[in-house]
Formats: structure tokens, C-alpha cells, sequence
């Protein structure tokens, strides 16, 4: 059985990755003094309480390094296990390239194992649905090989949106002007994003955030209505987890179906430019949909 190995962007839980056996090479954060490794040195919901507490500090994110990844995946290519690394959309971070280093050095040490770089063109609540996806395929006993390709058909299904509650933290980070936030603020329009190619694009921007969960709710229940025993949905926020639980009970409702993937808290990779008040809705096929045409 090969070991799979995710960065820190799918937004796993301590408690899930212990249940499903995976490794997680964390990212970094700094708020101007060092740099703390999330779920490490620093927890995510302390991450989010400095993030509101320190107005004017904005924390940069780093991703992982290659020593990071050698670190993690070294003692199971000592026993003999293959490795998928499993990384946040390479348009979004330099991880990828990070896994892509450690890979071809660790490949040169043990040229007998193999070593399998995936780039998910996604993150977050989405990095974890496919994640989820590669685990149950490992876990029927996949080889290292077919689950790679499967995963990649996964990633071609799989749609996320973001919802935010203020333009703030965006502003901080530099991705809009003051104006535009200002204005958005003034007015209470909330953006809907989504990652479309693996990176960030916007569709569209709502007043009120009743109204932007309505139409979120409406597209998903359109997109997915057909297919509803097909898919996976995953939910996530950021200090949201009342609006988060009330949102994934009427999509429930809705689709007459149960989600059964648990309500994810999005960490600070995505975090730190979204905000408190987030939240995220994904969706992907189960790989089980995908066998006949792969």
C-alpha cells in the first residue's frame, strides 16, 4: 500500500488525518516575527483570533519547503512504500514546486520507489474532497498508479466556491484596491468567487449575504440535481459554523440527500486572504462514476 502525503491546503483535521493514516506537510505563517508551521506551533483558530486581533499587521503565508517534504516522506520510502505527495493548486503556491524538488531528489536516493507529484488545481474544501476520494481508492486497494489517473478525472469534476463576509482581508493582501473594498462595504456587496483552472476568479458580487447563500444554493442544487448519487459536497468556514450547518441542512433538503462529509474549517493558507465570516462549497465526482471512461 502506498502512503499519501498532502500539504497543509486541503484543510484536514487533526482528528482525520489520525482516521485515515495520510501525512500533512504543514505551511507557514508569519505575522512580522517568525515563522510558525499551522497545526503546529500555531492552531487554526488561534491563527484566526490574531488575524482579527491585529488590525494592522497583515501575516504572510509561505508554503512548505523541499526539506519539509524530504522530512515527511523519507521514513516510508526507508520501509519501502511508494508515495503520492498531494499539493494546493500551483497557481495559488509555490508548494507544488517545492514536492516537485524533494521528488526528483528523493528520487536520485531511492531509485526503486515511486514517487507520484499531483497538482490539484484546487484547495481547501476542495483539495479535501479529492483527497477523500484518493484515500478510498487506496483503501479498496488501488495500485499507486490508477489511483493517480483516477484522481485526475476527480479534479476535472470538481467546482468551488467562496463566499466572503467583508473585502478587508483581501484588501490587506493586496488583491483589491481600498476603494473597491471601501465601496463594497458601503454598500454591503459580498463577492462570490470560485477557483476556475486552479486559480482564483470572480462571478459575481450580491448584496446581502441571504441573498448570496440563496443563489449559491440555487446553482448547486441545479448543477448537482442529477447527478446528486454521484457526488461528494464539502462545506466549509471560517468562524461560520452555525451559518455553515444551517446552509448544508437546506442544500439537504433540497437535494432529498445526506452529505456525508464532515463541516471543514478552512485554515490559514486560504484564510489569511478570506477572512472570518467565509464560507466555501465544493463538489466533485466520486471516483467510483469515473471508472468506465479512465
Amino acid at each position: 500500500m502506498f502512503q499519501i502525503i498532502s500539504d497543509g491546503g486541503s484543510d484536514f483535521s487533526k482528528e482525520e488525518i489520525a482516521v485515515h493514516g495520510i501525512e500533512v506537510v504543514p505551511f507557514y505563517v508569519n505575522f512580522g516575527d517568525a515563522f510558525l508551521k499551522v497545526g503546529v506551533d500555531i492552531t487554526t483558530e488561534e491563527f484566526f483570533n490574531r488575524l482579527t486581533a491585529e488590525k494592522g499587521i497583515f501575516p504572510k503565508t509561505s508554503q512548505p519547503n523541499p526539506h519539509d517534504y524530504i522530512e515527511v516522506c523519507e521514513p516510508y520510502l526507508q520501509k519501502d512504500q511508494d508515495i503520492i505527495l498531494f499539493t494546493i493548486s500551483s497557481k495559488l503556491s509555490g508548494s507544488h514546486n517545492s514536492a516537485m524538488v524533494a521528488a526528483n531528489i528523493l528520487k536520485e536516493e531511492y531509485p526503486d520507489r515511486k514517487i507520484v507529484v499531483i497538482d490539484s488545481l484546487n484547495g481547501s474544501v476542495a483539495q479535501g474532497l479529492i483527497l477523500r476520494e484518493m484515500i478510498k481508492m487506496r483503501d479498496a486497494g488501488y495500485t499507486l498508479e490508477r489511483t493517480a489517473t483516477l484522481t485526475e478525472a476527480v479534479m476535472k469534476t470538481t467546482r468551488v466556491y467562496f463566499t466572503l463576509d467583508t473585502l478587508e482581508y483581501l484588501k490587506r493582501g493586496g488583491r483589491v484596491g481600498p476603494t473597491t473594498a471601501f465601496v463594497g462595504g458601503v454598500l454591503g456587496l459580498r463577492p462570490i468567487l470560485q477557483l476556475e483552472n486552479g486559480e482564483v476568479s470572480q462571478l459575481d458580487n450580491v448584496r446581502g449575504k441571504k441573498n448570496v447563500l440563496r443563489l449559491i444554493e440555487e446553482a448547486l442544487v441545479g448543477a448537482l440535481s442529477d447527478e446528486k448519487e454521484n457526488v461528494n459536497i464539502s462545506i466549509g468556514h471560517i468562524f461560520s459554523e452555525k451559518e455553515a450547518m444551517t446552509f448544508k441542512a437546506s442544500l439537504e433538503s433540497a437535494l432529498g440527500i445526506q452529505i456525508d462529509t464532515p463541516i471543514t474549517e478552512v485554515g490559514a493558507t486560504i484564510g489569511a486572504h478570506a477572512g472570518p465570516g467565509a464560507l466555501a462549497f465544493a463538489y466533485c465526482k466520486k471516483y467510483e462514476s469515473l471508472e468506465g471512461g479512465v
